[in-house]
């Protein structure tokens, strides 16, 4: 078996048997780690992370090609770390920040960034580093989201996004808060800027223990003239 690995690891000098092993695992991993994010419907997604693996791991092929079989004797990380540094154009353009505040794609970005790590690490020959990095990168893409939306549902502080038709529901709500002892740490609001459009608010709260997320979206939601509440 290790002789198999150091094969493919062109121990004996460059090969396409080895070339072509890297880059079918390359998409391999990527698309394993994009259909987490194709699943959850994210700008990025399955053919995205193959793509961005299977170019980071040419990249470093390249690299090598060039050492072992041009005799070109430069340096074999500077290409490796170009990939490193341009894959942030790309993350940036899965990230967004939507009318009501709220920052998307982090995840997805950071993901790429790893998917490309990832290719970085085949093309290099680091086979059992890729696929235990592919493990993790789905283990916390999988299990730990869970976890973060549990953290972030007991959460004592909590930013809503309301939407309200009159000026007397943010009156009411800020009575309902007073009076269950929720701190309010920020509010900014917005006027409607169109015939059509209602004003809204987002409130930075502070919750008192006995009150949770769920209760509170509910009462909020109940009062007159609230059209929407929304936990940012």
């Amino acid at each position: 078996m290790r002789e198999l690995f150091d094969y493919l690891r062109f121990a004996d000098g460059f090969h396409m048997w080895g070339a072509v092993f890297r880059m079918v695992l390359a998409v391999v991993c990527g698309g394993i780690i994009g259909i987490e994010r194709e699943h959850k419907r994210r700008p990025a997604g399955f053919r995205t992370h193959i793509l961005i693996c299977l170019g980071a791991s040419l990249t470093t092929l390249t690299s090598q090609y060039l050492y072992l079989e041009m005799q070109m004797f430069t340096d074999l990380a500077r290409l490796g770390a170009q990939v490193i540094a341009g894959i942030g154009f790309i993350g940036a353009g899965t990230i967004i920040v939507t009318k009501r505040r709220q920052v998307k794609g982090l995840t997805t970005a950071a993901g790429l960034w790893a998917s490309a790590i990832v290719g970085l690490a085949i093309g290099a020959g680091y086979y059992e580093a890729a696929a235990i990095a592919t493990l993790l990168i789905l283990f916390v893409e999988l299990v730990l989201s869970r976890f973060e939306y549990f953290i972030m549902s007991t959460a004592r502080t909590i930013h809503i996004y309301v939407e309200y038709r009159q000026n007397d529901a943010l009156v009411a709500m800020n009575e309902f808060l007073r009076t269950h002892r929720v701190t309010v740490t920020d509010l900014q609001i917005t006027k409607s800027g169109a015939a059509t459009q209602n004003p809204c608010a987002i409130f930075s709260l502070d919750l008192p223990r006995k009150l949770t997320h769920d209760k509170l979206m509910t009462a909020l939601s109940k009062i007159e003239n609230v059209v929407s509440v929304e936990e940012l």
